[in-house]
């Protein structure tokens, strides 16, 4: 499970084994990782390959707490990295230790190492106990030594966890209603409301401290310039007073304030060479999408006190360490003085409020020394204020021969950007950064690198042999509304157009689409998932064209480095469309948690179903009007398909992260299968009614 013949990188940035395992605990495994659990189920995973590593039950591993005092430094828990990337950490470190914990009995027992053997953590000799157990031993290893990836892992032909599907271990405590960031609670905690700029940049022109307190006597206000946060022992005193908001503060804006951040301009990547032929048939065409909500269904919130010069924020971010970065450089301390603890929010599909509200927490708390506060953002705030996914756009210009194969293909996206989690490029990005200090913005805004999987640009070259690819991907900044990283970032817009567009060239060639995909495409894991989710669905179906029934087909490996999956789609449209069944095909190499790889695959989905079908945030003038989810629908469960999905394994593969790799396919199916069944082809995301009407009265 190594990278090449490196170590994966979160062990080049934590290479000492006592990072990664404890044994202070009698009769139980602490286990260190610095990815988080954000409902994906990656403790449950990485438990299972501990547990496998020091051939013990599951049971006896505890994942150790996400705390930047104590746990390894793996950055951001995103890009579905945190199987191949943690996961090769905790299995390497874990042999490793094993093995100095085996070496340590041999000494004391002068017994010949070949001899000895591991079970649930006593030591055998010739399989009979020798009273000795890794707790008792821990004492005689040096924990500061470096894993050095040379000690071989367990074979997997003696995986006993891995392969089989275990329960969340996460679960318990949130089915007793203790298991989130909103059920802490500390002792004389206040509870904080922040009133959240309308826009960005937006200048507080007027507090009426007068009328706030004769109408809320018992709530305070802090005031920083444009930041401004509503403090009360009682929540719902608070909570009226926020939505009262517009009585007392009013906000401005200052012309000329706002300027677009700076690019490195269009990147221009180009493969193999074109053989345009003069008159050939061809298609040109757009397709796009809208700004998205993360839409979390708990709003974001955090923890914080600054107590005896040491600031403690506890937040559902998915990189506490970035975020106790800036949280530092912001409020003037230095990072050791900060310590962000994770704690469990209701799901994060990237960068969402959750690092907002922590540095909202974080500057109250610095006013209010030795008194914890809990802030928590509203519904409206959650869905108009946190970073929203980009608004991107993807052209095709595409011929075929006189053969009916691929001869030119040429992909220009343009996009908003999807990468400004905090402290990337150098800047806060963080709301309440900005609002104490407005120049805090980004000057300078760049995509996210190739080897990250790119930001606009991932997945925006296809997959297939064609002669010669042309890919050009260009952010536009014009506009004020931040965006971030959100589940897939770019990959479910690029797939869409892709698939779309190799659907417009199959129709073009008079070939079915999957046979025009198989001709075009010699991977033969992405071969594989085609071929298998068309045996399920029993593709083509029996539904011609235009009948208002069909099904639709895409592929995609995400990132062009992840996971293989196909999907076939099947729709009814009539006032509106309708997603009757899905079927998915995933290769994901060796699969850690069938059950878990599942749910991830299967959520994925049915969110890419609902961004492709409903979800998109209404702008005015360049702002987002502040909204709720009744003029932001999400599916529904009476609109969940019928899902069926098969896995190819092969565990003498890697395991590859399943979280994200639905998300363009998905959309894709569902799109071909939309257009089908209409007999026109509908290139603009959502695919709402208001557009299918648009699309039938266009036509």
């Amino acid at each position: 499970m190594m990278i090449g013949n490196a170590l994966p990188k979160s062990l080049q940035d934590n290479p000492e084994l006592g990072c990664w395992v404890s044994f202070d605990r009698p009769g139980l495994i602490g286990v260190g990782s610095g990815k988080v659990e954000l409902g994906q189920g990656i403790l449950t995973a990485l438990a299972q390959i501990a547990a496998d590593e020091l051939a013990v039950d599951p049971v006896l591993v505890a994942l150790l707490p996400v705390d930047t005092d104590s746990a390894p430094d793996e950055g951001i828990t995103a890009g579905s990295q945190s199987v191949e990337v943690s996961g090769a950490s905790i299995r390497l470190a874990l042999a490793q230790a094993r093995s100095a914990l085996v070496d340590a009995a041999a000494t004391r027992l002068g017994a010949d190492v070949a001899s000895l053997s591991c079970r649930d953590g006593a030591i055998l000799i010739d399989g009979q106990p020798t009273g000795l157990d890794y707790w008792m031993l821990a004492a005689d290893i040096d924990w500061r030594q470096h894993v050095t990836g040379n000690v071989p892992a367990m074979p997997v032909g003696a995986y006993s966890a891995v392969g089989a599907s275990q329960p969340r271990i996460d679960m318990a405590q949130k089915r007793g209603g203790a298991g989130f960031i909103h059920d802490l609670s500390l002792a004389g905690m206040l509870h904080v409301r922040v009133i959240r700029q309308p826009f960005r940049l937006a200048r507080l022109a007027d507090v009426d401290m007068a009328w706030l307190q004769r109408r809320y006597p018992g709530v305070r206000a802090v005031r920083k310039n444009d930041f401004l946060a509503l403090v009360a022992a009682d929540e719902h005193a608070v909570h009226s007073a926020h939505g009262e908001a517009e009585k007392f503060a009013r906000w401005e804006e200052v012309a000329g304030l706002w300027q677009p951040a700076a690019t490195s301009g269009e990147k221009i990547t180009v493969l193999g060479a074109a053989a345009p032929h003069a008159g050939s048939p061809g298609i040109a065409a757009r397709y796009s999408r809208q700004h998205v909500a993360h839409a979390s269904i708990g709003p974001s919130c955090a923890l914080a006190q600054f107590d005896a010069g040491r600031l403690t924020v506890w937040s559902h971010s998915q990189g506490i360490f970035p975020l106790r970065g800036q949280i530092a450089k912001c409020l003037g301390l230095d990072p050791s003085m900060v310590r962000v603890i994770h704690a469990h929010g209701s799901g994060s599909y990237g960068h969402n409020g959750a690092d907002d509200v922590a540095l909202d927490g974080a500057i109250v708390a610095m006013e209010m020394p030795g008194q914890p506060v809990r802030v928590q953002w509203s519904r409206e705030d959650e869905l108009s204020r946190g970073p929203l996914g980009a608004a991107m756009s993807a052209s095709v210009e595409a011929e075929l021969d006189s053969g009916g194969q691929v001869a030119s293909w040429k992909l220009s996206v343009v996009s908003a950007p999807h990468a400004q989690r905090p402290g990337f490029g150098g800047h806060f990005n963080l709301s309440s950064a900005e609002a104490l200090d407005g120049a805090r913005r980004p000057q300078k805004v760049d995509d996210l690198p190739d080897a990250a999987g790119g930001g606009a640009a991932r997945n925006s070259v296809a997959i297939y042999d064609f002669p010669g690819q042309e890919v050009g991907v260009r952010l536009d900044t014009a506009s004020r509304i931040r965006t971030s990283s959100l589940r897939s970032l770019g990959a479910h817009l690029n797939v869409f157009a892709i698939e779309s567009a190799v659907d417009e060239l199959a129709d073009l060639a008079g070939a079915d689409p999957l046979d025009f995909r198989l001709r075009h495409l010699s991977d033969d894991r992405c071969r594989a998932v085609l071929q298998g989710v068309a045996e399920m669905s029993g593709w083509p179906g029996s539904h011609p064209a235009g009948e208002g029934r069909a099904l639709g087909i895409a592929a995609a490996r995400y990132k062009n480095k992840g996971a293989w999956l196909a999907a076939v789609a099947e729709v009814s449209v009539d006032e509106e469309i309708r997603l009757e069944r899905l079927w998915l095909c995933a290769d994901i190499g060796l699969v850690i948690n069938p059950e878990g790889a599942r749910s991830q695959i299967e959520g994925g989905a049915i969110q890419a179903a609902s961004w492709t079908l409903k979800e998109e945030v209404r702008v005015e003038d360049d702002r987002v009007p502040a909204f709720d989810w009744s003029a932001y629908p999400i599916l529904k469960f009476s609109e969940i398909p019928e899902i069926e999905t098969r896995f190819i394994v092969d565990p003498a593969r890697p395991p590859l992260g399943a979280g994200e790799a639905s998300q363009g396919p998905v959309a894709a199916a569902i799109g071909n299968a939309a257009s089908r069944a209409l007999g026109l082809r509908m290139r603009d995301l959502p695919l709402t009614r208001d557009r299918l009407v648009a699309a039938l009265m266009g036509a």
